[in-house]
């Protein structure tokens, strides 16, 4: 059964906090898009009521009453270990280094949290096809969600989908759509989102507002566990692989929330691991809306576009942007694996970030560091 959370009062937009009531603001807020800007809506709650979690369930069930959708279709997502990095942690000089290991959800990566209430939102709102453009992980997720409902699932990519991904998609009964670019994907979704009605897990804008409303409210169940496990001893810094900022807005925005609630005094700042200068470029002054492009073998934080939500959290957050090289993160791939923690290069990411930041002094030894290994590196073909 699917049920709305009765605390859900509507829509805000992000960047000019204009309210709107309950709809699917897709595209993002039409009040800045008219303005030519391009900024994602959030769910707003009623702050009358009390808040609190079901500690009857574990997962991210355990905090439905927090999110859009008091019921949704699950398989098990979240409740994912932080592994303590001991040996890396001493030879780094640091106080304490761990990683969250997103790559234990059912699917393997953090697109597990967004899908349930990406596909809760679909079948309440009476569609019948769900879709997202992908290079990977969320079109896998997003397949895995349909087919437990039992909703047609289309998922647009490239030609260069590595064969794990390809697999996964299509034994969960999805079709998948073959178009020559990322930018093409948004193209073919845009038209059968206005033209037949399907229902999209991830953005088709240009300029991006980032993945459906609705789903991301699911990443702010990441800041509610570490609270939960860590809230004696949290971490000052979390590095985050970055696209167009998703997860990255999802967690500041739980913790933030547990901020005001008081379950924590302070927000850990938030860095952002980028492949090549996009984040780094706008927080230079350059504008978000603009393209970035540059080339990476770390697919599944590639695209050449920001998003004002990721903007928004990094300036708040007190954290900040930082590049690493395909290689860098290679390098530490292989470093959290010779201490039992194989990861996706693009979830790796984070260790080769924190060595930059150690190196310029925005991170000191004596801070304690949790890295977001957002999926485990068993679906890599090479």
């Amino acid at each position: 059964m699917i049920l709305l959370n009765p605390r859900v009062a509507g829509l805000s937009c992000l960047r000019c906090e204009t309210d709107y009531k309950l709809d699917d603001l897709l595209e993002g807020c039409p009040a800045c898009r008219k303005e030519g800007h391009a900024a994602n809506v959030k769910v707003l709650y009623d702050t009358t009521q009390n808040v609190t979690i079901n500690p009857s369930k574990s997962g991210m069930r355990r905090y439905a009453p927090l999110l859009p959708y008091a019921s949704f279709p699950s398989l098990g997502e979240g409740c994912t270990p932080i592994v303590e990095l001991e040996i890396l942690a001493r030879q780094m000089g640091l106080t304490w280094l761990g990683v969250k290991m997103e790559g234990q959800n059912p699917t393997g990566s953090h697109k597990d949290r967004m899908s349930p209430l990406v596909v809760a939102r679909a079948v309440a709102t009476g569609r019948m096809v769900v879709t997202a453009a992908s290079s990977g992980n969320a079109g896998a997720s997003l397949a895995a969600y349909a087919a437990l409902v039992g909703l047609r699932c289309v998922i647009v990519t490239t030609p260069d989908l590595p064969h794990p991904w390809k697999k996964a998609i299509k034994m969960a009964g999805a079709e998948l759509v073959i178009q020559s670019s990322p930018h093409q994907r948004w193209q073919y979704i845009e038209d059968k989102v206005k033209n037949e009605g399907w229902y999209p897990a991830t953005n088709y804008t240009h300029p991006p507002v980032g993945s459906n409303p609705f789903g991301v409210q699911g990443y702010k169940t990441v800041a509610y566990e570490i609270v939960e496990s860590m809230r004696n001893h949290m971490p000052d810094v979390l590095l985050v692989p970055c696209s167009r900022g998703d997860l990255w807005w999802g967690i500041w925005e739980g913790f933030r929330e547990a901020a005001k609630w008081g379950w924590v005094k302070e927000i850990p700042r938030l860095y952002a691991v980028e492949p090549f200068p996009r984040l780094t470029r706008v927080l230079a002054g350059e504008d978000y809306r603009s393209l970035f492009p540059g080339d990476t073998l770390l697919r599944s934080i590639g695209g050449d576009t920001v998003t004002y939500q990721t903007v928004l959290a990094v300036k708040h957050s007190g954290g900040g942007a930082v590049t690493v090289s395909s290689a860098e993160a290679e390098e530490a791939q292989h470093q959290l694996a010779r201490c039992g923690v194989y990861l996706e290069n693009s979830g790796a990411a984070p260790l080769a970030g924190l060595r930059h930041l150690l190196r310029t002094g925005e991170i000191t030894e004596k801070e304690r560091v949790l890295l977001i290994g957002t999926s485990h590196g068993y679906k890599e073909t090479k």
